[in-house]
């Protein structure tokens, strides 16, 4: 499969996407990319992994993960011979806000279900980029309302490091294109139904012409819908509210 496949503009959008990646890399040598696994992070990594940049790539293995994208981590080592970095929640903390709340409290509250997230998710992401200067996600704006202002490139104030978003103007037509021309690996739960994945219990497959992230936490409002990885989102859309 090559790059004869994609339209123009998708074309261009790759190009773009590899000469960022090098100049993120030149920046910061000691980058980090916090992937989930899904499809657009699996075409970042293989951006990543096909032009050999010393952007170290880990993910966030929360305990309450799917099977089939733990999976993944297998599937990049067989494909790429890269060794995915599998980053895990203190299980202390786990234990203990189990043994207060139960093991579905985030269905119960807000507070108690970004609580379950800053344990599983928050907590071990800080300690991972802890003395880096830079980390990088898959995010992109048509994800969802909270990512619709999401920058290319932004300080971030809550882990205190620069901030990479190099897909961030790519739409999910685009992402799906590349992957396919490249036969680039993914989540086989997105073929079922499952645009946007995250911990089994907060994650449902989508009907059609829901948002792309209805799935997630479906018992909430859409505006809430973030896990404290990305607390910019949400400052973004409210203040762009405000305005």
């Amino acid at each position: 499969m090559s790059d004869t496949l994609l339209d123009p503009e998708t074309s261009r959008q790759w190009a773009a996407l590899q000469e960022r990646l090098a100049d993120i890399s030149a920046r910061h040598p000691d980058a980090l990319f916090a992937s989930s696994l899904a499809a657009e992070d699996m075409l970042l990594a293989h951006a990543i992994f096909q032009a050999r940049l010393p952007i170290k790539v880990f993910t966030l293995d929360t305990g309450r993960l799917h099977p089939e994208t733990l999976g993944m981590v297998d599937k990049i080592a067989e494909r790429y011979g890269v060794a995915v970095q599998v980053v895990h929640p203190d299980p202390a903390a786990v234990q203990e806000h189990v043994a207060a709340h139960g093991s579905f409290a985030f269905y119960e509250s807000i507070e108690l279900r970004k609580a379950c997230c800053g344990i599983r998710k928050v907590a071990p992401l800080r300690r991972t980029l802890a003395g880096h200067s830079a980390w990088l996600t898959g995010q992109h704006r048509d994800q969802s309302v909270t990512r619709s202002h999401l920058a290319q490139s932004e300080y971030d104030s809550v882990f205190g490091l620069q901030k990479y978003n190099p897909l961030a103007d790519w739409s999910s037509e685009q992402i799906w294109a590349v992957v396919r021309a490249f036969d680039i690996p993914y989540n086989p739960l997105h073929d079922q139904g499952y645009p946007s994945i995250g911990c089994e219990p907060c994650t449902r497959a989508v009907r059609p012409g829901e948002d792309p992230r209805a799935g997630r936490w479906w018992w909430e409002q859409s505006s809430s819908k973030e896990c404290g990885l990305h607390e910019s989102n949400l400052h973004a859309e409210q203040g762009e509210a405000v305005r």
